[in-house]
């Protein structure tokens, strides 16, 4: 998410970076202060960011650094018609209040001339200490401490205030506020971009992205869904309401003039006319758990392939395989996306069969990155962001039929019974074990 938000602010994620994976704290290099800012505007995984003035493994190496900081650096924060706190934080660890006081105090070689205004100051200064993230081994000294300038706090506020649970119209597998907006992020959107979900369900991951001025459109193969009727998903309700639907989801937020449409209609058969449309693709296509995997056809087709025997023929009642759901989003992705735009989806996967080679691909799509999000000992669900870096050419219609990694994800068309599988598995176990 941060990668993505830093190209979008016009910043680069540089590889010499220091992240540290068992830590929650990074440290970056970016060029300006307003670029800081632009971040932590659409962050949603960052909690905050800092300019850092000191960093060491020990107190006596962290006041070194700060004593080696650029004093011309410091003092416009630090002037005496300024007002300034120090706030301090620790992260598996619990300070008493005489502790935070000590360590507090142990600053006073740092040229503060302002006053201490606990409520309302105009600099706020941070102490962060780490201790790792093992609670269980909890160590008497934190293994880095930092010290810098708050600048800006990110919006994880959004998370609680689009809570799926507050929401007007809900679905079985509405996407988590969370990830809908990391999603959103990971697919650079912004203000005036066109974006669609081709598995658009009840429109959550719609909300995220007009949250940030994108116009947003969908389609969805399932008629009730897409016109608000039929059982309610919400408990202690049997039916949906007359003003249940996606845009009154948008409403809710203030957010209707983004709404552009949500059509029936089948993935597997676009209905947009040729040309590049849209600036994102930001989509959670089904995997046949929660939500089956079916596309159309006609009894009239039915017939005629019956007569022809051909084997790739759409029936009425045809399986829509994982496989084909994915291949057909990739090559959907590199005809109607603008170049640069960005195709955004989770890939379900059995994990004792996973590799990356499995992933699909296409010429035209360069991967950018692929996050797992666990949703069991065997299985987990990977969020694939890819870019358009080359122009759509007929020829590349079909162009992963030739490829040797389509074969290999064929393998997970079995999916939902891997899964099933496994949760089977785990019942006959605790039954054994609560027999025993």
């Amino acid at each position: 998410e941060i990668t993505s938000l830093l190209s979008l602010c016009g910043g680069q994620f540089s590889g010499e970076q220091e992240i540290r994976v068992n830590s929650p704290f990074w440290i970056l290099n970016i060029p300006s202060e307003e670029m800081a800012r632009g971040l932590m505007k659409r962050t949603v995984c960052a909690k905050s960011i800092f300019e850092l003035w000191g960093h060491g493994r020990s107190a006596g190496e962290l006041y070194a650094t700060l004593k080696n900081y650029p004093m011309g650096k410091m003092l416009p924060y630090l002037q005496s018609d300024s007002t300034y706190k120090v706030h301090i934080h620790t992260f598996n660890k619990t300070l008493t209040q005489a502790q935070k006081i000590q360590k507090i105090d142990a600053l006073e070689f740092l040229p503060f001339r302002g006053k201490v205004n606990l409520k309302n100051p105009e600099h706020i200064f941070w102490i962060l200490e780490d201790y790792g993230m093992d609670p269980n081994n909890v160590p008497e000294e934190p293994f880095h401490l930092y010290f810098g300038r708050w600048i800006a706090d990110g919006q994880r506020d959004l998370i609680e205030s689009y809570s799926v649970k507050k929401r007007h119209f809900i679905g079985n597998t509405s996407m988590d506020a969370c990830l809908s907006f990391i999603m959103a992020n990971h697919g650079r959107v912004k203000p005036n971009d066109i974006v669609y979900d081709p598995f658009v369900g009840t429109g959550g991951l719609l909300i995220s992205s007009a949250h940030f001025g994108a116009y947003v459109c969908g389609t969805d193969i399932d008629y009730n869904t897409i016109h608000g009727l039929g059982k309610a998903s919400r408990k202690n309700q049997k039916w949906r309401g007359p003003d249940e639907n996606i845009r009154a989801n948008l409403r809710q937020y203030g957010l209707e003039k983004y709404y552009l449409d949500a059509l029936v209609s089948d993935s597997s058969r676009p209905i947009w006319r040729k040309g590049m449309l849209f600036d994102a693709i930001i989509t959670d296509p089904p995997y046949g758990i929660r939500e089956a995997t079916r596309r159309t056809g006609s009894q009239k087709e039915t017939v005629k392939s019956a007569e022809r025997s051909t084997e790739n023929h759409i029936f009425v009642s045809s399986n829509y395989h994982l496989s084909d759901i994915f291949f057909d989003l990739l090559k959907f992705a590199a005809e109607y996306l603008v170049m640069g735009g960005r195709l955004v989806y989770w890939l379900p996967i059995y994990r004792p069969e996973y590799t990356e080679e499995i992933i699909p691909r296409h010429p035209c799509l360069k991967l950018i990155s692929n996050c797992e999000q666990m949703l069991s000992s065997h299985t987990s669900r990977r969020l694939i962001t890819m870019e358009k870096v080359k122009e759509f050419k007929d020829q590349d219609q079909n162009s992963y039929l030739l490829d040797g990694q389509y074969m290999p994800y064929r393998g997970h068309n079995s999916f939902r019974e891997k899964y099933f599988s496994g949760v089977t598995k785990r019942i006959a176990k605790e039954e054994k074990d609560n027999q025993k």
